[in-house]
């Protein structure tokens, strides 16, 4: 892979995990209300985690994964690290 390519699939992934972060921002917001937001991130990112290892291990396998569904996954956790990152700086204000 290329610098190139790889500063374009970056620059996309930014791009992607803004608008997802956005869109979702109100849904984000009621599911954390009322509970421990690390806790409930954990739980999301856990199960997140778990998706991305089954989709590996389908992979290798030889099973197709459609890319919509690797890039759903892949910046849905990204989406939570940065969530949980938030919430803690949040904590720490």
């Amino acid at each position: 892979m290329t610098n190139e390519t790889f500063e374009t699939i970056l620059n996309e992934t930014f791009d992607k995990i803004k608008s997802v972060l956005l869109a979702k921002a109100d849904e984000i917001a009621l599911i954390l209300q009322g509970t421990n937001p690390v806790s409930a991130l954990s739980g999301m990112m856990c199960k997140h985690t778990v998706s991305i290892y089954d989709l590996i291990n389908g992979y290798k396998m030889g099973r197709a994964i459609e890319p919509n569904l690797w890039d759903e996954k892949i910046i849905d956790n990204i989406n939570y690290l940065i969530l949980l990152r938030a919430v803690l700086r949040e904590e720490r204000e």
